[in-house]
């Protein structure tokens, strides 16, 4: 193990803990969640279908793999650290209050310090030498930089026309969850994918590490996307099913773009 990155990984193992029981508990504790929208409620079963079955196996074999010395896969479970905070943030701040409040604020809480902690101690010179010359950074942070400009215009032109208007868009979320979810896409989204797509373009050391961890965090949280939108139109709710395609593009240029990144690295 390395020693400086102890507190992440010793962190990380409480997260994946908590992730475990806060999935499971939402998919088989019956009337855990207790929101009023069906349209939220069918969110969360499909959140914790794909945090159970993806995110939480992900983490878990990146965590073991990164003890071991894998830098690859150092970068991947920066990623799913990321994927816990943006996740559960959700969960703190936007379902109602049920049983599971301390789960929520604890996976939050220690995500942001795990990924500190984990930020703060990678050899973030020596991760970056091992990515070659011929990376094709320039594609992949071209990509990053139109998905942040696309994610931030489709809020910010909301909100514009919330201003103008006075009414939201019929996107199945009241105020406080539209203005739950801006907030946490344009602030942990939108600046990181910038910064990473900037950083990326000019080989810095830190934009290898950001690319690598924005788009594993925008793989799976798009497959939760996906699975959510295709529960909700099985359920009936009109205009879930026409943003599907629109996920499963993103997903997959995310995960196409963490393994080009990946697979650029040098064998360890």
């Amino acid at each position: 193990m390395d020693t400086k990155l102890k507190h992440a990984y010793i962190l990380s193992i409480f997260i994946a803990v908590l992730t475990l029981v806060a999935s499971a508990g939402g998919l088989f504790i019956s009337n855990l969640y207790r929101d009023n929208s069906n349209f939220i409620l069918i969110g969360w079963y499909g959140n914790d279908l794909v945090t159970l079955y993806v995110a939480f196996p992900l983490l878990v074999i990146t965590l073991i793999m990164s003890i071991r010395g894998s830098q690859r896969a150092q970068l991947v479970w920066l990623g799913m650290l990321d994927y816990t905070l943006y996740n559960y943030a959700f969960y703190l701040f936007g379902a109602a209050l049920n049983r599971f409040l301390l789960i929520y604020v604890a996976l939050f809480t220690l995500s942001i310090f795990a990924l500190i902690f984990g930020l703060a101690n990678i050899d973030v010179n020596s991760i970056s030498q091992k990515f070659q010359a011929r990376t094709p950074v320039k594609w992949v942070s071209s990509y990053m930089m139109l998905w942040a400009i696309l994610l931030g215009i489709a809020w910010i032109g909301q909100w514009l026309s919330f201003v103008v208007t006075g009414q939201l868009p019929q996107s199945g979320l009241d105020m406080d969850g539209f203005k739950l979810v801006a907030t946490l896409d344009l602030s942990l989204v939108v600046s990181g994918l910038v910064l990473g797509a900037i950083w990326l373009w000019k080989r810095r050391h830190w934009g290898y590490v950001l690319a690598v961890m924005f788009n594993v965090k925008g793989f799976t949280y798009t497959l939760v996307l996906t699975v959510g939108s295709l529960l909700q139109a099985n359920a009936g709710m009109e205009g879930t099913a026409a943003l599907v395609p629109l996920w499963i593009f993103l997903g997959m240029a995310c995960l196409i773009s963490s393994l080009i990144l990946l697979r650029n690295m040098k064998r360890e």
